[in-house]
């Protein structure tokens, strides 16, 4: 009796258990993958791209040049007589600055002219003599040729005479001066400058890239760091090759100085604005990722990031010119791209 009990209630047990297998909900194996795939899922932020037009500018650096410069210097040597200039002053051009002694070529100057007067006094006796048939061809010959050689040895002594004298060869403004009157100056004594500030010429260089695109005529924008004032020129002279030490093209502008604010030799800050690009497709500088390469982006293309090789163009402060590598409407990642790898799934909330 007691063995009929015990198997009753085991049966019992056996039916309770499999009762509750039976109702238990069956678990779903795909359901820890799904949640681990959203779980992956980074958020970051992107922008669309949208052609917009690009201000074009180049900048560097450059020197002011006096757009013409000379350093005075005797043609001859000897004793300085007159200086007839101030120091700092404005001078015109074939304007007398430095008398050098010159009193023997003046001896010289009077004598050959009295010469020249009793030749050609000679010179018309043998005329009539010779139109009479008093003296022959030659020796009227040797007293034309004697006339001819004195008023040579003149054009000579005056020539010399004007080496004596040192003029302005432009106008311009005169520097200081290293000499005194009664000094005595040969070829290689220093005398003084003469600069033409007005106008100026800028010598700048930019990278080789921009080569094609620059021309006589474009406007330059400069300033300096001294002054704060924003002067203007024009580019009027280009380097006809690239300089190999440091692959720049060489350009020069001139700048009007009416006011003489801008001292030669001064250092500037050069904007050339070139030709402004229409339709430039532009992304912010952090978008850009350098590789060993180039340079890459990351872009989202069907719900993952793509890695795209991009080719660069201008730069501004705080974006890059894209030449290649997206289009239009492409969405470029612009923050996570530490965390990110090509394939990656991502959301990107636009700026």
């Amino acid at each position: 009796m007691k063995l009929k009990s015990f198997f009753a209630t085991l049966c019992s047990i056996s039916f309770i258990l499999l009762f509750s297998s039976c109702g238990a909900k069956k678990e779903d194996p795909k359901q820890p993958a799904v949640s681990a795939a959203r779980s992956n899922i980074l958020t970051v932020s992107g922008i669309i791209v949208k052609p917009q037009q690009l201000e074009n500018i180049v900048r560097s650096s450059g020197t002011v040049l006096a757009s013409e410069s000379v350093d005075l210097a005797a043609e001859t040597a000897g004793r300085i007589d007159k200086i007839h200039f101030k120091e700092g002053a404005h001078v015109t051009k074939d304007q007398l600055l430095i008398s050098i002694n010159d009193d023997d070529l003046k001896a010289q100057l009077k004598k050959t002219e009295l010469q020249i007067q009793l030749a050609e006094e000679q010179l018309t006796r043998q005329k009539q003599l010779y139109d009479i048939n008093g003296i022959s061809k030659q020796d009227y010959d040797i007293a034309l040729n004697s006339v001819n050689t004195l008023k040579a040895d003149k054009e000579n002594l005056i020539a010399a005479i004007r080496k004596k004298e040192i003029r302005a060869p432009f106008d311009g403004r005169i520097g200081l001066r290293y000499v005194s009157e009664g000094s005595y100056v040969s070829q290689a004594t220093r005398i003084a400058s003469i600069q033409k500030v007005n106008p100026l010429k800028i010598d700048f260089s930019i990278p080789e890239k921009y080569a094609d695109q620059v021309s006589v005529g474009d406007a330059v924008y400069f300033s300096g760091d001294e002054t704060k004032q924003n002067f203007t020129g024009t580019v009027y002279a280009v380097e006809p090759k690239i300089d190999p030490a440091t692959r720049t093209l060489q350009l020069r502008a001139l700048c009007e100085n009416k006011n003489e604010k801008i001292f030669p030799g001064s250092y500037v800050n050069i904007e050339l604005r070139l030709k402004k690009i229409q339709n430039a497709l532009m992304v912010p500088t952090q978008a850009i990722i350098p590789v060993l390469k180039g340079q890459t982006i990351l872009a989202k293309k069907n719900g993952v990031a793509a890695s795209v090789p991009v080719t660069l163009g201008i730069r501004t402060a705080s974006s890059v010119q894209i030449i290649s590598g997206i289009s239009a409407g492409d969405t470029v990642i612009t923050t996570g791209m530490m965390q990110l790898r090509n394939g990656s799934p991502v959301n990107v909330e636009l700026q």
